[in-house]
C-alpha cells in the first residue's frame, strides 16, 4: 500500500471515529458526568488528610474523627456506585457500536464483486467483520471517559500541588511532561504495528480455516507438510508483531516506573527540607503524597488506555479501508444501461 494510501485511510479512521463519539454523545456525556462525580469523591480522604493529622488529633477532638470518618465512607460510596453506573452506561453503549460497525462491514463485504472473494481467503474477511470492529469499545466505551477522568483529576491535584509547593511541583510536571511527550512518540510507533498484527491475524486464520475445512483435499493430494510449513512462517511473523508490540508497551511502562521514582526521590529531597525548614507539617507532606500519587496515576494509565485506543484507530484504518472499495451497485452506475437485448 502507498504512503498516500495510508494517510489517506488513516485520516479517515479519525472521521470514523469522530462519527461514533458523535453517535454516542449523550451516553459519553452522561458517563463523562458519572465520572467527574466519582474522580471528586476520590479528592475528599486525600483532602482531609492535613486537617485530621495538624487539627484534630493534636486536639483530641474524636467526635470529628467520626464524622470525618463518615463522610469519608459516603465519598467511598459515590465512588464505587459512579464507577459501577459507568461500566454499565458506556459498557452497553461500547457493545451497541461494535455491532453496529459489524453489520455494516457484512453488508459491504456482501456487496463487493465477486472476484474480490476470489481472491480473498474467508477467514480474512470473517476477521476483518468480527476482529477489527473489537476495537471500539475503547472509543465509545470506558476508555476515553477514564481517560478525560484521568486528566481532570491530574489537573485539580497539580493545582492543590502547587498551593502546597510550586517549586517542588514545578519540577513534577517537568518531568510528567516529558513523560507525556516519550509516550505520545511511543504509541505514533506502535500503531502500525497493531494494525499490522490485524493483517497478520487475518491472514494466519484464513488460511488455516481454508485448510481445515479442505483437509480432505489436502491429504488427498498429501500436502500437509507444505500447509505446516505455512502455518508456522504466518505464526513467527504473528509472533514477532507481537514481541515488538509487548516491548514497546513495556518500554514505555518502565519509564513510567523510573518517572514515578525520580518523584518520590525529590519528594523525601525537598519534602524532608521543608519539614526541617518548618515551612512543612507531617499533615502538609502527606496531603502533598497523596496529591502527587494522584497527579501521576492518571499518567500511568495512559500507558495502558493509550495502547487500547491505538489498537481501535488500527482496526477502524482496517475497517475504513475496506468500506473504501468499490462495491457491485457503484460499479454499475458507470455503466451503460442496455436498451434492448437482441
Amino acid at each position: 500500500m502507498s504512503k498516500t494510501s495510508k494517510k489517506r485511510i488513516t485520516a479517515g479512521s479519525w472521521d470514523e471515529a469522530r462519527e461514533l463519539v458523535w453517535r454516542y454523545r449523550h451516553r459519553l456525556v452522561f458517563g463523562l458526568a458519572m465520572m467527574l462525580v466519582s474522580r471528586a469523591a476520590g479528592l475528599v480522604l486525600p483532602a482531609m488528610s492535613q486537617y485530621v493529622i495538624d487539627d484534630v488529633i493534636p486536639s483530641g477532638r474524636a467526635d470529628r474523627l467520626l464524622w470525618l470518618g463518615a463522610l469519608g465512607i459516603g465519598a467511598t460510596i459515590v465512588q464505587a456506585a459512579t464507577s459501577f453506573g459507568l461500566s454499565q452506561v458506556l459498557g452497553v453503549a461500547a457493545q451497541r457500536a461494535i455491532t453496529e460497525m459489524r453489520k455494516k462491514v457484512m453488508t459491504h463485504v456482501s456487496r463487493l464483486p465477486i472476484r474480490y472473494f476470489d481472491s480473498t481467503q474467508t477467514g480474512v474477511l470473517i476477521s476483518r467483520i468480527m476482529t477489527d470492529a473489537e476495537g471500539i469499545r475503547n472509543l465509545v466505551g470506558t476508555g476515553l471517559a477514564q481517560l478525560v477522568g484521568g486528566v481532570v483529576t491530574a489537573s485539580i491535584a497539580l493545582t492543590w500541588l502547587f498551593y502546597l509547593n510550586w517549586r517542588l511541583t514545578t519540577m513534577t510536571l517537568a518531568i510528567l511532561i516529558v513523560l507525556g511527550v516519550a509516550m505520545a512518540m511511543a504509541f505514533s510507533r506502535l500503531r502500525p504495528v497493531f494494525r499490522e498484527r490485524g493483517k497478520i491475524n487475518a491472514e494466519v486464520t484464513g488460511r488455516l480455516g481454508e485448510t481445515l475445512s479442505g483437509i480432505r483435499i489436502v491429504k488427498a493430494y498429501a500436502v500437509e507438510r507444505r500447509e505446516q510449513l505455512v502455518f508456522a512462517r504466518g505464526a513467527h511473523r504473528l509472533f514477532r508483531n507481537v514481541a515488538k508490540a509487548v516491548i514497546g508497551v513495556s518500554a514505555v511502562s518502565s519509564v513510567a516506573t523510573l518517572v514515578i521514582g525520580i518523584i518520590g526521590a525529590l519528594m523525601i529531597v525537598l519534602g524532608g527540607q521543608a519539614l526541617m525548614d518548618g515551612t512543612w507539617t507531617i499533615g502538609a507532606m502527606l496531603q502533598y503524597i497523596l496529591f502527587t500519587g494522584m497527579a501521576i496515576a492518571p499518567v500511568i494509565q495512559i500507558s495502558s488506555i493509550g495502547t487500547q485506543i491505538t489498537e481501535a484507530f488500527a482496526g477502524l484504518d482496517r475497517i475504513r479501508e475496506i468500506r473504501q472499495m468499490t462495491t457491485e451497485i457503484e460499479e454499475d452506475e458507470t455503466r451503460d444501461s442496455l436498451e434492448q437485448l437482441t
